[in-house]
């Protein structure tokens, strides 16, 4: 019941700009932290950026200064507002929270299906 889709994701040349986006939907009573992770072929996923409730924010150091995150705590949505993008942000882009669950007791992880972002030197 609950999801989480991404969107923004494309085909874009080195140097440029690309919005993702993150929706979370479904009968949700809260959310704690939110985040974007990334898996570049034949490597591990990695945390790319997280926000709290707040607008407490944490970046991985390789997109320090590039990148972006935010939240609309309202509309349960999380964006990366990613520039300068280099061939190696090249990766599936993931969607994470941390939520409760309406009549459910508990924090969980969710992730989202991804969205592929594509940096051409």
């Amino acid at each position: 019941q609950v999801q989480l889709v991404e969107s923004g994701g494309g085909l874009v040349q080195a140097g440029v700009s690309l919005t993702l986006s993150c929706i979370a939907s479904g009968p949700i009573s809260d959310v704690n932290i939110m985040g974007w992770y990334r898996q570049a072929p034949g490597k591990q996923r990695e945390l790319v950026a997280t926000i709290t409730f707040i607008g407490t924010t944490n970046y991985v150091d390789s997109v320090k200064g590039r990148f972006t995150i935010s939240r609309e705590n309202a509309k349960n949505t999380v964006s990366l507002q990613m520039s300068s993008l280099k061939p190696e942000d090249t990766a599936v882009y993931y969607c994470n929270a941390q939520l409760k669950r309406i009549g459910v007791v508990g924090w969980r992880d969710y992730w989202g299906q991804g969205t592929q972002v594509t940096v051409s030197s």
